[in-house]
């Protein structure tokens, strides 16, 4: 989370709604959203019965007309839960889309569908390895080296792993 929220911070405009692609992430979303002082929406979505890896948005809650939408997830595996929110925040008037997660897992179709979805950027971090053939112009992946290095310093030096996420330490 600290990871991605710096980046945010840096790269965002003030007008931006984070975004849940489902309503089992909402919690996260909300936290996202709290540290960056931004609206929060999320969108409803579907699994569709009898076609494995395939969902299907239905609605969004929450206002993203004319605004960037920053969506918010655990990983990116197939990429059908993302694509589909990014479709129907499109929909809804949505300026600009992006989609972040800590594990970018990318299998299956997921290259082909982030390749040709309404996400303006995917950003993912190093916590699993993306080929050479993963990689997209609209893929960033974030390193958490850094991050991971402070922490095993902090347990060697016994001082307060927590301190160094500054609350900002759930994914």
């Amino acid at each position: 989370m600290p990871v991605l929220l710096d980046y945010i911070r840096k790269e965002c405009g003030d007008d931006l709604v984070v975004v849940s692609p489902d309503a089992g992430r909402i919690k996260v979303a909300e936290r996202y959203s709290q540290a960056l002082g931004a609206d929060l929406a999320f969108v409803h979505k579907r699994h569709v019965k009898g076609k494995a890896n395939s969902v299907e948005a239905r609605g969004v809650i929450g206002e993203v007309d004319g605004r960037r939408c920053i969506l918010i997830d655990d990983m990116i595996d197939t990429a059908g839960t993302i694509v589909a929110a990014a479709d129907i925040l499109v929909e809804h008037g949505a300026t600009e889309v992006w989609a972040m997660a800590t594990h970018g897992i990318l299998s299956g179709p997921a290259i082909d569908r982030i390749g040709g979805s309404k996400i303006a950027r995917t950003v993912i971090t190093n916590t699993v390895p993306v080929p050479p053939e993963k990689q997209l112009p609209n893929i960033e992946v974030l390193s958490v080296a850094k991050i991971i290095a402070d922490a095993i310093d902090a347990v060697f030096e016994d001082t307060s792993v927590s301190e160094i996420f500054g609350g900002e330490n759930q994914s």
